[in-house]
């Protein structure tokens, strides 16, 4: 069952189409990472999924209902592109300000615990760096205990002790059943959280399914090893002493290099990435 989805959603500005017959699913207790480029309507599609922005044409359903009814929108906490927060607010009185809003939040200590916001919640918002206002915003979403996250870039500007303690958070409120939607444009931090991927590219989707199914598909196995410099391969490229290829049958090649008496020293041979299997997919499109 799907908590959010969007069917044929196109969102036009003027003579700009942000979106073009977009469909999305969001199903209940996985996480879906939607990704694509700068312009390619991410944004767009989750401000149309919250009901900020009403489609020119498809809908958008948020907990089976128009995500523009209030009661749609009670169990969702929300990380936004662009922050505001009332400057003079303390980061303590803000989470106690949001929780108050949803039925059975969580405790505030555990939450700032979990998240690193020891240092700063006694510190009035409009005093933080754009890192600590990024990982306040996360905490705000997660404030409520809400069924379904849904997270604008929030690791962003986030340095890596806040970047694993938000993947941690996002992993535990998955293992407790709670469903997430998230953007980013880092491909490991899609292929280490998420479930399932919906790619965009200006406005269309370019791929969308689970993330072990578009890594298979691309049908290719990444094999390296370190080897001498006048060794060259086709279709090889070389990162400094090591050769890597992108092959359809690691075991054939391999064969054939030891039938060679090219050693293999270092020898990798592993699955491609999330963001070599879209680079893959995209080169054949």
């Amino acid at each position: 069952m799907n908590v959010a989805e969007l069917r044929g959603v196109t969102k036009r500005f003027g003579a700009v189409t942000a979106l073009e017959g977009v469909d999305l699913d969001v199903p209940q207790g996985e996480v879906v990472a939607l990704l694509g480029p700068n312009g390619a309507g991410k944004s767009t599609a989750i401000a149309v999924l919250l009901g900020l922005r009403v489609p020119d044409a498809g809908a958008a359903r948020l907990h089976g209902l128009d995500p523009r009814a209030p009661r749609a929108r009670r169990d969702v906490g929300v990380v936004p592109q662009e922050l505001g927060f009332p400057p003079t607010l303390r980061v303590r009185e803000l989470l106690e300000l949001v929780r108050r809003h949803y039925p059975a939040p969580g405790p505030p200590e555990r939450l700032a615990a979990r998240l690193g916001l020891g240092p700063v919640l006694h510190r009035q918002a409009g005093g933080l760096s754009g890192g600590w206002r990024r990982l306040v915003a996360v905490a705000l979403a997660f404030a409520g205990a809400p069924s379904l996250l849904v997270l604008d870039e929030p690791t962003a500007a986030l340095d890596a002790d806040a970047r694993r303690a938000v993947w941690d958070a996002i992993r535990g409120h998955a293992a407790r059943g709670g469903t997430v939607l998230l953007t980013t444009h880092h491909l490991d931090e899609a292929e280490a959280l998420a479930t399932r991927v919906t790619v965009l590219d200006r406005g269309r989707v370019a791929a969308n399914g689970g993330v072990a199914a578009i890594k298979a598909s691309a049908g290719l196995t990444r094999v390296s090893f370190r080897a001498p410099a006048g060794l060259e391969l086709e279709g090889a490229e070389r990162e400094g002493e090591r050769l890597r290829l992108a092959v359809a049958d690691a075991g054939v090649l391999v064969a054939e290099l030891v039938r060679r008496g090219v050693r293999l020293d270092g020898l990798e041979v592993r699955p491609l990435t999330l963001e070599e299997a879209l680079a893959v997919r995209g080169s054949r499109a």
